[in-house]
C-alpha cells in the first residue's frame, strides 16, 4: 500500500495552523461516491446528441476535463461548461439550471439508499465517513484550530447530509455550500472572508481537499494543503489520476484517507528540526 503521507513539498508544515477548511464530498463524506459515474455519461448523452461524428470516447475526454477542472466549485459550473460545449457545437443556448436537474435527479437515485440506511439509523455515520475523518476532526478541534466545511454542493444538502454523518459539530465556522446566487458564495469567497475577518492570515490556513478547487484556493493565499487523493468507495489506496491532479494545483501532502491521523498531525504541526 506504499506510505499512508506523501510530503510533495518539502518543508510544508502547518504549524501556525489557526483555521482549519475541509472540502465536503470525497474529502469527508462518502455519500455521493460515484458521483462522476452520473455526471460524466449524462454530459456526454448530451453532446453525443447533437451528432457531430465525434466518437463517444473524444467526447468522454472532454467531459472528464472540465469535470475535473471544476470538481470542488459549485456543480452549476460544471453545467454552464456542458451548455458551452454544446453550443459550441451548435446547439442554441440553454439555461445550465435544466441539466442540473437532470443530474441531481440521476445522483438521487444512486444516493438515495445510502441517505434513508443513515436517517433510519440502519447504518452508521462511520459507514460513509473517509476512514479516519472522525479521528482527524477531534484531534484539529483538541488542537485548537477553528474549522469550515465548504462544499460545491448545495447547501440545503450538505447540511442535511454533514447532521447524517454527525460531524456538523466540529465545524465551528460554519457548513458552507452551494447557493443559488452564485455571488454568495464560493469557496474562495469564504477564504477572503476568514482571512478578511483577522481569523488569520493565508499562511495559517490548512485545507484538506479531494478537488482541484479547494487545494488551489488555499495554495492562492500561502496556505497548505492536504491533497486526498483517495480510491472511493473503500478509500484505502491513492488513486493516481487524483494524486496527479492535486499535485498539479499545488498539494503539499497526499493521503488516501485519514488513518494515519496521528502521524499526519505529527507532520503537519511538529515538524522535525532539520539537522544539518
Amino acid at each position: 500500500m506504499g506510505t499512508m503521507i506523501e510530503h510533495v513539498r518539502a518543508g510544508a508544515s502547518a504549524s501556525s495552523a489557526r483555521v482549519a477548511l475541509f472540502d465536503f464530498d470525497g474529502t469527508l463524506s462518502l455519500i455521493r461516491t460515484g458521483w462522476v459515474d452520473v455526471m460524466v455519461p449524462m454530459c456526454v448523452e448530451a453532446l453525443a446528441e447533437l451528432n457531430t461524428g465525434e466518437s463517444e470516447a473524444a467526447l468522454e475526454q472532454i467531459v472528464r476535463e472540465f469535470v475535473w477542472r471544476l470538481t470542488g466549485k459549485e456543480t452549476i459550473y460544471q453545467m454552464m461548461a456542458l451548455v458551452e460545449e454544446r453550443v459550441r457545437r451548435g446547439a442554441a443556448p440553454e439555461d445550465p439550471k435544466v441539466y442540473k436537474k437532470r443530474y441531481l435527479d440521476l445522483l438521487w437515485m444512486k444516493i438515495e439508499g445510502r441517505v434513508e440506511e443513515l436517517r433510519k439509523g440502519h447504518a452508521s455515520p462511520e459507514s460513509y465517513l473517509v476512514p479516519g475523518a472522525r479521528a482527524l476532526l477531534e484531534e484539529l478541534k483538541e488542537r485548537g484550530l477553528r474549522m469550515y466545511l465548504a462544499s460545491g454542493t448545495d447547501q440545503e444538502y450538505m447540511q442535511a447530509e454533514a447532521k447524517l454523518l454527525d460531524v456538523t459539530r466540529y465545524f465551528d465556522g460554519g457548513v458552507f455550500g452551494a447557493l443559488d446566487d452564485l455571488k454568495a458564495f464560493s469557496k474562495g469567497l469564504l477564504i477572503q472572508k476568514i482571512i478578511g475577518g483577522a481569523e488569520c492570515r493565508g499562511e495559517e490556513l490548512l485545507g484538506f481537499g479531494d478537488g482541484y478547487v479547494e487545494i488551489e484556493e488555499v495554495k492562492k493565499v500561502g496556505g497548505v494543503a492536504v491533497g486526498v487523493a483517495t480510491t472511493e468507495p473503500e478509500c484505502r489506496e491513492v488513486d493516481a489520476w487524483k494524486r496527479n491532479r492535486l499535485i498539479e494545483v499545488g498539494a503539499d501532502f497526499i493521503v488516501p484517507n485519514f488513518l494515519a491521523y496521528q502521524a499526519l498531525c505529527h507532520t503537519l504541526f511538529d515538524p522535525q528540526p532539520v539537522r544539518s
